[in-house]
């Protein structure tokens, strides 16, 4: 059960976000609109958790994905949404200013 909450939070193994974005990921933030105006991850692309759907179409399945928002709630969400609807390489990034930090 542990290692299940480990995955759902993404507390699994360490990621290299940096390389991965290096390569080409990239970051969905899943913040509300408002959240994203007050300060977000040049680059990144917001996509509100709530409308998360919406945005599904406009994304290849081979993409790499890093997905963030506050504090890692709702992008474990968002992972889990993502892994459902086929995409394959998803990755939990967490809060986005721990991810920024993570990935400059």
């Amino acid at each position: 059960m542990i290692n299940t909450l480990k995955k759902i939070l993404g507390l699994g193994p360490k990621v290299n976000y940096a390389d991965l974005v290096k390569k080409g990921a990239i970051i969905l933030d899943v913040r509300s609109p408002g959240e994203y105006k007050q300060g977000h991850i040049k680059g990144s692309t917001n996509a509100p958790l709530n409308e998360l759907s919406k945005h599904l179409s406009k994304i290849k399945k081979d993409t790499v994905i890093i997905t963030c928002c506050a504090s890692g709630m709702r992008s474990a969400s968002a992972k889990s949404i993502l892994k459902s609807n086929g995409f394959e390489q998803v990755y939990n990034g967490g809060g986005w200013s721990s991810l920024q930090n993570k990935i400059q």
